[in-house]
């Protein structure tokens, strides 16, 4: 498979985006394929206290129902993709803006899609707190920033706001879910589709290129 750029809307507290970057990162190592994976914001909820929110009880009020079998439908499709989640370690939802924006930043290093990977099992695996600067600043260390310029970062409003400004534009575009794929800039995947669906898309935006 040739050359790709893929366009990857996620958020980092939703859990279907973290199997999604996983099952990407599945399919981009098996076939060979050489991509550039840029990054870009989404709130699932951009009206979250500072302090968040805790996930079951989001859930019970928006869908009723039984939380538990909600977790673990998910939990089943992620240990499909290699993830060992666990839902219930992990019980608040919090806002994601810091975290984003440091992802953004992170693009000139060259460290991007990496530092995402590591706040999705920040947040889901170890079950920290990807809100706290003091978080964020130790884990941006592995990838290419100063503490001190990490924590610039994140508390830059003017960079927060443009973070929330690129996070609005991608709800205004009409992507109404998480995660979302854009290949080669023609063609979309919506949802943390099955690996063999995902390879297909990828081969098609391939063969569609024009010729050099």
């Amino acid at each position: 498979m040739g050359t790709l750029s893929i366009d990857l809307v996620t958020d980092i507290v939703c859990p279907w985006c973290f199997i999604g970057l996983m099952r990407l990162d599945n399919v981009l190592r098996e076939t060979g394929t050489d991509a550039t994976i840029i990054h870009h914001p989404y709130f699932l909820d951009p009206d979250l206290p500072a302090e968040g929110v805790d996930v079951a009880e989001r859930l019970k009020a928006k869908y009723g129902g039984d939380v538990k079998a909600m977790f673990a439908r998910v939990e089943a499709e992620a240990r499909k993709s290699g993830i060992p989640l666990d839902l219930s370690k992990q019980p608040r939802q919090r806002p994601t803006d810091r975290a984003h924006t440091l992802i953004r930043a992170a693009a000139e290093k060259g460290t991007q899609h990496a530092l995402a990977r590591a706040l999705f099992e920040a947040h889901f695996i170890q079950s920290r707190n990807i809100a706290d600067a003091d978080v964020l600043a130790e884990i941006a260390a592995g990838f290419g920033f100063a503490d001190d310029e990490a924590r610039a970062v994140i508390l830059d409003a003017d960079a927060l706001s443009q973070t929330r400004q690129e996070a609005a534009a991608m709800a205004d575009m009409g992507i109404g879910g998480v995660p979302f794929f854009v290949f080669n800039r023609a063609l979309a995947l919506s949802g943390a589709q099955p690996e063999t669906v995902m390879a297909d898309a990828m081969r098609q935006a391939v063969a569609a290129e024009p010729a050099a």
